[in-house]
């Protein structure tokens, strides 16, 4: 009998695993992606460490044309459990950023790099060159690795610096650099409202930042009536 491909055998565990009510909400929420099974992020994440384990994740990851939104996701959450040197965990993290088709994908893949509170340097520098990137998904995954570990006090101005520079019109990573300040008010809201005051980023974005802060349950009410006397 013919072995069956690891691309097959995973395959058919995530259609197991799938749920057709929750593929029918997944859709809802990502409308610009076709093929969704319905698997759970919860479950997704166990089958990850399953395929770590027991699985040849090397051949998995090296696989560029999967079908499935989460076969995607399931390799990028691969990559957050690899138990390599931070060097050589950026050339798997570089290799599938230009997998990265929609915001769940993206979010989830950040999620997963921990490893970048040890090595924040380094990242920074792995990271720049995406901020001045044209591509959607390019730049929401250099701000929401932002948003996910560089908010403390040795990297926020800096946080500032490329906020500043954000220079595109598409959606999800204008949202993500609003997601970005409206988490950079909670953790030092002094600083930010500061930066807000004198902000380059254009209309749309600095006014769903404003937004994003206000819908903040972590924001006071004071706060947030600050921050709506800077809408534009």
């Amino acid at each position: 009998m013919k072995k069956m491909s690891i691309e097959k055998e995973i395959k058919n565990i995530l259609i197991e695993e799938s749920d057709g009510k929750y593929k029918t909400f997944l859709s809802s929420i990502i409308p610009e992606e076709e093929n969704i099974l319905g698997v759970r992020s919860i479950q997704l994440k166990k089958t990850a460490k399953l395929i770590y384990k027991n699985f040849d994740y090397e051949t998995y990851l090296k696989l560029n044309n999967l079908k499935y939104h989460e076969e995607i996701v399931l390799q990028g959450l691969i990559i957050g459990l690899l138990k390599k040197t931070p060097e050589e965990k950026i050339l798997y993290i570089k290799e599938f950023i230009p997998r990265i088709t929609n915001w769940a994908i993206c979010d989830s893949f950040c999620s997963g790099l921990k490893f970048t509170k040890e090595y924040r340097a380094l990242m920074w520098e792995f990271l720049k060159p995406y901020f001045n990137s044209e591509k959607e998904f390019y730049l929401r995954f250099a701000y929401v690795m932002l948003l996910s570990y560089f908010i403390v006090p040795e990297y926020i101005d800096k946080i500032f610096e490329k906020i500043d520079g954000f220079k595109s019109t598409k959606y999800y990573s204008q949202m993500s650099v609003a997601w970005l300040l409206s988490m950079c008010f909670v953790k030092d809201k002094e600083k930010t409202y500061m930066y807000l005051k004198n902000s380059k980023l254009d209309k749309y974005t600095y006014n769903k930042s404003i937004q994003k802060i206000c819908e903040s349950l972590s924001v006071d009410k004071m706060s947030k009536e600050k921050c709506k006397s800077l809408k534009k």
